[in-house]
């Protein structure tokens, strides 16, 4: 593992992957043009994002399958073929089915690219160094919204629909050459990849990944803490800020961005502290869970809309759960052979997305209801029906805090087994004061004591 090698292949991946966060998040910003191209309703327009995201989610555990049979190269470029293709069909759609299967052939593309990402990181870095190269893919993979919100928005506003989802379709195009030309699976003199193998030992490969507890635990992880941004940032933020929140465009505009930026900087702290603090990583999920819980309770609760200042801590409390989630892929390589980490990583990505499908899908679902029955008094975003729609994320923070809790005490159950005990937190808190304390005595008596 040459360490100039080893950045390079990295960087294709995340030039890949921060293409394919382009992809995914440029029809958010042109939903007013697609409503007025597709001739289309608001429910309509909606479901063009949640197929989309349905699609990423079902695929992540059979993607991670056939990364670990066919490699990463061979993915990435097959998931960047496959966005290509979704993007060129919606720059010419002009109906709603056709512009849907654009965005299936995206969900699809976008769906085999991070996990086969992931995977290279430990196959070319040191294991010392792999938590803080994990953040900071996801970290990088962040700028490809600034691209969708940017410059995606500029050429979609300046030169209409056609030449901004060709423009996205050309980005593709570049990042196959650039796969197929320098990535390379793995490390010259690496073991070689194990051949193709059969269903029955693939269904093999995937019970004994879904069966050991670490993978487990990466999975309600990921569930916990990255939905929320998901929620916010994919669907429901805009609106309860515009219409709820009553702020204008440029503020919103200014609040998404902080939430992108917030992302990128914390990103390489938690990969430092899960480098130095392997045996805390749940701590810090169930730390940002808690900050996620008590940033919605203040905004819902409050009386009246919210102060500017609030809504900013909730969306940095939110950004913070993208990296957060990011631990969940360490739990997949630290319990998991190197054989079966992208079938890992897979199952673990499945966790976020599956809820955030399903908060959003409730959110709506309670707004309509809401709407229907006069409660809402003929407003469909109003202040008070978002305060009842978005406390059903709530449910989903306490199932995955439950969760978590009780497949940590397997995963510890099971490393004790092996000899390695995990005290608890505010024992081993007291162990590190006190071995403080002893070394500040002991420097004091050495300071004190005659030189010979």
């Amino acid at each position: 593992m040459n360490a100039p090698r080893a950045w390079l292949i990295w960087t294709i991946g995340v030039l890949a992957y921060l293409v394919a966060v382009a992809q995914r998040t440029s029809f958010g910003v042109s939903g007013l043009e697609a409503t007025e191209r597709f001739h289309a309703s608001a429910a309509a327009i909606s479901f063009f994002t949640v197929l989309q995201l349905l699609v990423y989610a079902g695929l992540q555990i059979p993607v991670g399958l056939l990364v670990d049979r066919f490699g990463s190269r061979a993915m990435i470029a097959s998931g960047a073929v496959l966005m290509g293709l979704g993007q060129l069909q919606l720059a010419y759609a002009d109906a709603v089915p056709a512009g849907v299967l654009g965005r299936v052939l995206v969900g699809a593309g976008d769906a085999m690219t991070f996990v086969s990402v992931i995977r290279l990181v430990p196959i070319w870095f040191a294991p010392a160094r792999v938590p803080l190269v994990t953040q900071l893919t996801g970290m990088s993979g962040q700028l490809g919204q600034l691209i969708s919100v940017v410059p995606f928005a500029l050429v979609l506003h300046s030169a209409g629909w056609n030449t901004a989802f060709l423009a996205l379709s050309s980005l593709s195009a570049l990042a196959v050459v650039l796969v197929l030309a320098l990535l390379r699976d793995v490390p010259p003199g690496h073991p070689p990849r194990e051949s193709g193998q059969g269903l029955r030992a693939t269904g093999v490969t995937l019970a004994r990944a879904w069966k050991q507890p670490g993978t487990r635990l990466g999975l309600w992880c990921h569930f916990t803490v990255q939905f929320s941004g998901n929620v916010f940032a994919m669907s429901w933020g805009y609106p309860f800020l515009v219409s709820a929140q009553g702020l204008n465009a440029a503020t919103v505009s200014a609040l998404m961005g902080l939430f992108v930026v917030t992302s990128i900087l914390v990103g390489p702290l938690f990969g430092t502290f899960v480098a130095r603090h392997p045996m805390r990583r749940s701590a810090m999920v169930l730390l940002i869970t808690a900050a996620i819980a008590l940033a919605w309770a203040a905004v819902l609760l409050l009386p009246g809309r919210a102060p500017l200042w609030l809504l900013a801590l909730l969306v940095v409390a939110l950004a913070i759960g993208g990296p957060g989630s990011m631990i969940g892929f360490d739990f997949a390589r630290t319990f998991n052979p190197s054989h079966r980490i992208g079938t890992a990583t897979g199952i673990v990505n499945v966790g976020g997305f599956v809820a955030a499908l399903l908060t959003i899908y409730l959110v709506g679902v309670i707004l309509d209801v809401l709407h229907t029955s006069g409660f809402s008094g003929g407003e469909l975003y109003g202040l008070a029906s978002f305060r009842i729609a978005l406390s059903v994320q709530f449910l989903f923070l306490l199932v995955g805090t439950v969760l978590i809790l009780m497949t940590r005490r397997k995963v510890r159950r099971q490393m004790a087994a092996q000899g390695v005990h995990v005290p608890p937190l505010l024992v081993s808190l007291a162990n590190q004061r006190r071995r403080r304390v002893e070394l500040r005595r002991e420097r004091l008596a050495k300071q004190k004591s005659p030189t010979p």
